[in-house]
């Protein structure tokens, strides 16, 4: 152990988040800088377990236990270049990731567990302030054979990157008019500035990728064109399809999917609006749904100025521990308060939506919900609970539930799963020859970490496919889950 003594000695701490009353008037991110000696301290807590468990809760299959120790010990440049073994996009992970690697800490059995994801991203953080292990990595020689990469979020930056690296020349599609996909247009500002994309897009550019935006493959330009142009094409599309709420009233004007709401505020930010179409501001907003992208849009809505917040969520309060079902290393499920929880608002559990209400103009005035309770594995609504709600705008965050299969999946002629997802075989190759799928495209919507991971594998595959063998790593299977 580097520190035998550092767990019985520190207790886990976090950097401070910003004033609400300070970090609601602005976008930037909500969290202070954290010193150094803080950070030794957390960094020496992690035991260099014999069976180190977190690297069981990384996909990405990160070597945890070893950066950590030389954060601890102040060698960040060996502690940068361990960490990008791994992974790509450390300043991601640790910014948007809901760290599985720490469910999974030996520490976490009897104590709080180690601040994986703060030691990551200072790592990476320093890295770019010092200029010292980001430099553009191009590569030494050149196979000649091209590649498309359709979709810019992490999964298809992750497969970009590697296959530059590996020789190949790649050119990323990307329909919307930023790269970044759901980092550019998905994440708030306040959980993550859209300059630490940027400064990974430069150094992506500078080794040889090429970005092309506003471009919808199927419509801009041709599958067929497509795959004629390149030796391999990579789906990394995303899952694109919100859940939707099929009640009386869904056609009201003020009823809006989380994704028709989130990106018009970065636009803003991206200096493309002067004010977003949709808007929270002096508005009471519902928010339907109680995940990460829920918080995104109660974050959003107390910066944009909303009268009042509640956010719904049909599932009972979580308890604020591990119940005997949920044991380590499982991620559990607990009652979470984010940053945008913080702020304000009400959240309001065990509720489902009946109807949305509006006035004689086709506006949104209300919507009426009631309490539901579990019976046989089925919500059932509580007689008597009937409440309406005042509103003027509601965001519908209930997750996703694929990808668009319209257009670039129908002219491609790609196989679909059972959860409508692109099918894939175990090397990442859809049913159409040399078209292979990465991130939640083939796998449903996930986490940031998976698609990394995914990213890293598919262009491993695609690197054998085009020459016969490779050398980039490979964490994860298709069918791991």
């Amino acid at each position: 152990m580097a520190d035998p003594t550092g767990f019985l000695r520190h207790h886990r701490e976090l950097p401070a988040r910003r004033p609400v009353d300070v970090r609601i008037q602005d976008w930037r991110e909500v969290y202070e800088e954290f010193a150094s000696p803080a950070l030794t301290a957390q960094a020496a807590r992690c035991m260099d377990c014999g069976i180190p468990f977190c690297h069981n809760g990384c996909p990405l299959g990160n070597l945890i236990p070893e950066w950590n120790d030389l954060a601890r010990r102040g060698e960040w440049s060996e502690a940068i270049d361990r960490l990008h073994a791994t992974n790509n996009f450390p300043e991601f992970t640790g910014r948007l990731c809901p760290a599985p690697c720490e469910a999974a800490c030996v520490l976490g059995i009897s104590d709080d567990p180690v601040t994986i994801k703060q030691i990551e991203v200072s790592i990476i953080d320093r890295a770019f302030a010092d200029g010292r292990g980001v430099d553009p990595v191009p590569p030494s020689t050149r196979t000649g054979k091209k590649v498309a990469v359709v979709g810019s979020g992490p999964a298809g930056l992750a497969t970009a990157q590697q296959l530059t690296r590996a020789g190949h020349d790649v050119t990323v599609y990307e329909r919307a008019d930023r790269i970044g996909g759901l980092l550019r247009y998905g994440i708030p500002e306040f959980k993550m500035e859209k300059a630490v994309l940027n400064r990974r897009l430069e150094q992506m550019a500078a080794e040889g990728t090429k970005f092309v935006t506003s471009c919808d493959v199927g419509v801009d330009i041709g599958v067929d064109e497509l795959r004629a142009s390149h030796d391999a094409v990579v789906l990394a599309g995303g899952s694109t399809i919100g859940r939707d709420l099929t009640v009386p009233g869904r056609e009201l004007s003020g009823v809006y999917q989380a994704m028709e709401y989130l990106p018009l505020a970065n636009k803003v930010r991206e200096g493309d609006l002067a004010e977003p179409p949709i808007t929270a501001a002096g508005k009471r907003v519902v928010v339907i749904g109680g995940g990460d992208t829920g918080a995104d849009c109660l974050g959003t809505a107390h910066r944009q100025g909303a009268v009042s917040v509640h956010q719904l969520e049909i599932m009972p309060r979580p308890p604020a521990s591990r119940p005997p079902a949920n044991p380590w290393p499982s991620f559990p499920v607990i009652y979470r308060v984010s940053s945008a929880h913080e702020e304000g608002g009400e959240r309001v559990y065990a509720v489902s939506t009946e109807c949305f209400l509006g006035d004689d103009e086709g506006r949104l005035r209300a919507l009426r919900m009631h309490e539901v309770q579990m019976v046989d594995g089925k919500f059932q609504k509580v007689e008597g609970t009937d409440i309406e709600l005042p509103c003027e705008l509601v965001l519908m965050a209930m997750g996703f539930v694929g990808p668009q299969r319209e257009g670039l999946l129908g002219d491609l002629g790609v196989e679909l799963d059972a959860r409508g997802n692109v099918a894939r075989d175990a090397g990442w190759q859809s049913s159409v020859p040399g078209v292979f799928v990465a991130g939640d495209m083939g796998r449903g919507q996930s986490l940031i970490v998976w698609a990394i991971a995914e990213g890293r594998s598919a262009a491993a595959a695609v690197d054998r496919y085009l020459v016969g063998t490779t050398d980039l790593p490979d964490p994860i299977t298709p069918t791991r889950r």
